[in-house]
């Protein structure tokens, strides 16, 4: 994996990479498919590699924001604690939301699971989890979300989509008989850095297993090229 052909925004302080579907973006170090080694290529000329200034999910994809030092990486960190970077996500989902547009209010809570890994759930004593979500086109049975959430939480989108009646295309934890990749794309960030300039905005192409859908996906809410 090539990250420098995947680099969708640099400069000194910040970088933002279009993260491949499948691949985790920290440790553990025995994962076949980290980007963490892969990070010391982003150096550009800095005595150490860049640092994630937030997650993905392992097969989510798309934008990724990185800080390129200590400084730059808590400044980041910051303004996706207090909610200032705008993130909007595409998503496939099974089935379509009774509402062409809304809101998910819906607090989610750490359950425990037999599966491996981080599981999560709809539960009123979690912490708030808010998105804001618009149809934008449909195929069968198969919709077209975007996606705009504006807490960070754990498994979000995923469970939000699910609370909506339409789980995410290839979520195997959370979807019903779910295959195949995820059909989920962190498809553009805004992030206010710089007090006195415009917001950094940054968008990612689809993936190829959901552009192939994308392609044929009749939109009826303005031209939208994937």
């Amino acid at each position: 994996m090539d990250l420098l052909q995947r680099l969708l925004y640099r400069d000194g302080l910040m970088l933002v990479i279009d993260k491949p579907t499948g691949w985790a973006v920290h440790g553990p170090t025995q994962r076949s498919k980290n980007l963490e080694p892969l990070y010391d290529s982003l150096r550009f000329g800095l005595p150490r590699p860049p640092s994630l200034a937030h997650r993905l999910d392992q097969g989510t994809s798309g934008c990724l924001v990185l800080g390129r030092h200590p400084k730059a990486l808590r400044r980041l960190q910051q303004l996706f604690a207090q909610h200032k970077v705008e993130k909007t996500y595409w998503a496939l989902v099974q089935g379509r939301p009774v509402e062409v547009e809304g809101c998910v209010d819906q607090p989610l809570l750490k359950v425990v699971s037999p599966d491996p890994g981080v599981t999560m759930a709809v539960h009123p004593g979690g912490q708030p989890a808010v998105t804001h979500y618009r149809l934008l086109g449909q195929i069968e049975d198969v919709s077209w979300l975007e996606l705009r959430p504006v807490t960070g939480r754990t498994h979000q989108l995923r469970l939000h989509c699910r609370f909506l009646g339409c789980p995410i295309i290839g979520d195997h934890r959370y979807g019903t008989n779910a295959s195949g990749q995820l059909c989920l794309h962190a498809r553009q960030v805004t992030v206010p850095l710089y007090p006195k300039r415009l917001p950094i905005m940054a968008i990612a192409p689809p993936p190829p297993h959901m552009k192939k859908w994308l392609d044929f996906v009749p939109t009826d809410t303005g031209d939208r090229e994937p």
